[in-house]
């Protein structure tokens, strides 16, 4: 039996309440906050700028130990590594063949000595009977001429026995220098000589020590504009050339920049610049890679921004995120210069006073409003508290 339309009203407003509230009759739905990004205000200031290029070490003096006589090593009088001072012992060749030649030598040395003060008395004896005409002219002058030849074989044997005791002494091997020696290179028992072709040790000075590296020859005159201007301002006390290790942090030593000697390579058009470094405490050494920051010209004013603030697109152009005076983010295209301090030297595309968005920019779109805050670095790179 079917129902009326007036029966079945009731009905179908109780289906429509409950069809209300099963399609959400709830509170309306809440926007999302603005999203949180670091940023920092750049502006003008004074930029040094540095080049690092790659060197190599090598010793201030290298000095290789060789022998001066031949003979046997008897003795090895050094450690290996050691720091030596010039003029110390650091081989013993047998010394007794050499003794041998000194005494014959000394001995000869007494024989013209006693000849000669035998043919003085002769002289003396015949300068009185001369002057009485009792002997003649010619024998007295015979006496004179064997006198004068008995003093050359006194210098003679003086020579002979002064070049003995210098063999003596060569058996002793001395360093040359002072610096640190290496492994030995040949061992007691050896025999050697002065036509050997290896050396028996090497002994560098590392002290102070070079480091050579290569720059264009463009280059040349703003590091030199450099170089005075650090010599002016510090009296040429510390070096202006900071040396790093393959990891880029840097060793307690500073340089300075040689320019005697100074050559173009035709092929390249790059120029090998010395760098002499104070190396007291001995952290490098010959042969070492490093990487040193050469200064490129005075300080200019510039703007720098980190590093991570600036992204590229896909045409490889440079740009950054910056926040408006209404709170949202835009995008700008720069021209960078040289990265000075894990920051990008901005030649265009910004100015002083600009707020730049440094962290949070990868979830951004151009007129979005952003939650800006301050960033902050710290010298070792990493973000810190403002």
């Amino acid at each position: 039996m079917k129902k009326s339309l007036p029966q079945l009203r009731p009905f179908l407003v109780s289906l429509f309440a409950l069809t209300l509230a099963a399609c959400g009759g709830g509170e309306p739905p809440q926007e999302m906050p603005p999203p949180i990004v670091s940023t920092i205000v750049v502006e003008t200031r004074p930029v040094h700028l540095e080049d690092e290029l790659p060197g190599r070490v090598s010793a201030l003096r290298t000095a290789e130990i060789r022998p001066q006589v031949g003979g046997i090593v008897l003795r090895r009088l050094f450690e290996q590594g050691a720091e030596v001072q010039a003029g110390q012992p650091l081989f013993q060749i047998n010394p007794a063949p050499f003794k041998a030649e000194v005494d014959s030598a000394a001995s000869a040395l007494k024989r013209a000595v006693a000849a000669m003060e035998r043919a003085k008395l002769q002289v003396d004896r015949l300068k009185p009977l001369v002057d009485a005409d009792a002997v003649s002219q010619q024998l007295f002058d015979d006496a004179l001429s064997q006198y004068n030849q008995s003093s050359a074989d006194v210098a003679q044997a003086k020579a002979a026995l002064a070049r003995r005791q210098l063999d003596l002494d060569f058996a002793t091997i001395r360093s040359p220098i002072a610096g640190r020696i290496g492994e030995e290179l040949v061992t007691e028992g050896a025999l050697v000589g002065q036509s050997d072709a290896n050396p028996m040790a090497r002994v560098q000075q590392i002290d102070q020590v070079y480091v050579d590296v290569r720059q264009p020859a463009s280059m040349l005159e703003a590091i030199r504009k450099s170089a005075g201007q650090s010599a002016s301002s510090d009296g040429g006390k510390d070096g202006n050339v900071k040396i790093l290790d393959a990891q880029g942090n840097p060793y307690p030593v500073s340089g300075h920049i040689l320019f005697s000697g100074i050559n173009v390579d035709a092929g390249t058009g790059d120029v090998v610049i010395r760098i002499r470094v104070n190396n007291p405490e001995r952290h490098l050494l010959p042969g070492m890679f490093v990487r040193a920051k050469v200064p490129q010209g005075g300080d200019i004013q510039g703007l720098l921004v980190p590093q991570q603030a600036v992204s590229r697109s896909s045409t490889g152009q440079a740009r950054v995120w910056v926040v408006g005076q209404d709170g949202k983010a835009g995008v700008k295209n720069v021209e960078l210069g040289k990265l000075v301090e894990r920051q990008y030297l901005v030649r265009s595309g910004l100015a002083a006073g600009e707020r730049v968005i440094v962290e949070g920019q990868d979830r951004l779109q151009p007129g979005m409003p952003v939650s800006a805050q301050p960033w902050a670095l710290a010298a070792d790179g990493k973000t810190v508290a403002p």
